[in-house]
């Protein structure tokens, strides 16, 4: 199984939040956006700010985050996606969930076959089920 995962996924890994994507880690390939990582370190920092995590645990997100970053294959921002996330769409979409929705689209030009969305955030899902992904984590 090839997965995009978006940011919702990592954060529930991250933060031990139930429930985690089942068969969380077990895919042939797994990939998401360059906005992934800057998505979940501004959670971390209002998890922080809200006196949620304590310093220990900052570091030890950090440090997670960083791991998961590792294993996962990066999108890039780059000009192409930011131009495929500018365009309508068949849904109503936030900005930063059309960037991990051209994401996903333009690495299911290379997986056209067997590519998962990975979302726990039900908006995010319909969306990506409009553009004809198969969604799991909903």
């Amino acid at each position: 199984m090839i997965v995009y995962i978006d940011t919702s996924v990592v954060l529930r890994a991250l933060l031990g939040q139930a429930p985690v994507l089942a068969g969380w880690g077990n895919w042939e390939e797994a990939y998401s956006s360059e906005l992934m990582g800057v998505e979940a370190r501004r959670a971390i920092d209002r998890i922080r700010l809200a006196a949620a995590i304590d310093d220990a645990g900052v570091a030890e997100a950090h440090a997670e985050l960083a791991r998961i970053e590792r294993s996962l294959g990066r999108i890039r921002l780059a000009r192409r996606v930011l131009d495929r996330a500018a365009l309508p769409m068949s849904t109503a979409v936030r900005t930063l969930d059309a960037i991990h929705l051209a994401s996903a689209l333009l690495l299911r030009e290379r997986h056209p076959d067997n590519l998962l969305f990975a979302t726990h955030d039900r908006r995010q899902a319909t969306s990506a089920r409009a553009l004809g992904f198969t969604c799991i984590g909903v």
